[in-house]
């Protein structure tokens, strides 16, 4: 109508804003694409500084291309001067190189970050050179607020093989012996309940969960670390962020599918389903 004031918009106040820092995962199940759905689901914004490429499937992968260092170090500076960051989750870093360029960039970044030192992929393939191994455990472990590696990992960071629950306390040491202030040690690869024990080297927390009969779990680490961050990101502290990653991604394991003819993914929007 003629003369009629149209009422001004209102910006909506931004959620937390969670930056994952990884490789992409062209089969949606993990990486990149596990981060962002699992951040979203949990209400906050996911930005993404990409670090390689990957042709990948629920049979494996299939081929990996790392990004140039520069083109890692502008993604991240772009995002954190701009926009900032409530926190920030680092995933697969194939290099030395890589992993170098990051530390410095989480030392200069005033947010809680989770280390998923990822090694190898649920299929076997590898995701981290031999020759970044020391580059993860004296540039990048001393960054995290939260290191989340499984028994695999932890092997091949300190040589410690953990065959049973009591084996997680000296696996924590080893880790948190590299610097980074609570070690979440992830048993989902014992027999038994899927047990888990975080740990800043004083306090314990264990963390239990029923053994799921899905063989659909293509992205459960990278989904972990992420919903890590995006509790970190809401104010919350490490033992209920931990706490509350743990329940959502038992959640999205119960509902994980089966996609293509190897390993599915979990349901990152499983609760959106349950909602329904």
């Amino acid at each position: 109508m003629a003369g009629s004031a149209t009422p001004a918009a209102t910006a909506a106040t931004a959620p937390p804003r969670v930056l994952t820092v990884a490789g992409s995962d062209s089969g949606g199940g993990a990486g990149i694409q596990a981060d962002l759905k699992t951040m979203l689901a949990l209400g906050t914004h996911g930005m993404s500084v990409l670090t390689a490429v990957t042709a990948q499937n629920s049979l494996g992968v299939q081929g990996v291309w790392a990004l140039p260092v520069e083109a890692v170090r502008a993604q991240y500076r772009s995002v954190v001067d701009d926009i900032g960051v409530q926190a920030v989750k680092t995933g697969m870093l194939s290099s030395a190189e890589l992993v170098e360029t990051v530390a410095d960039l989480l030392a200069g970044t005033d947010a809680p970050v989770v280390v998923d030192p990822v090694g190898v992929s649920k299929h076997g393939d590898p995701l981290l050179a031999a020759s970044a191994l020391d580059a993860v455990r004296t540039r990048l472990l001393p960054t995290a607020t939260v290191a989340t590696p499984n028994l695999d990992e932890v092997a091949q960071l300190t040589g410690v093989e953990v065959t049973s629950d009591d084996g997680l306390r000296e696996a924590a040491a080893a880790i948190l012996a590299y610097g980074p202030r609570w070690a979440l040690i992830k048993g989902g690869h014992l027999t038994g309940d899927a047990v888990d024990l975080l740990t800043d080297g004083s306090a314990e927390h264990w963390l239990r969960a029923p053994r799921l009969d899905n063989r659909h779990t293509h992205g459960t680490g990278c989904t972990l670390a992420s919903a890590i961050a995006a509790g970190l990101a809401q104010g919350l502290a490490v033992p209920e962020a931990v706490a509350a990653a743990k329940e959502y991604v038992t959640g999205a394991i119960a509902a994980g599918f089966a996609l293509g003819r190897g390993i599915g993914p979990v349901d990152h929007g499983w609760r959106f389903r349950e909602r329904a």
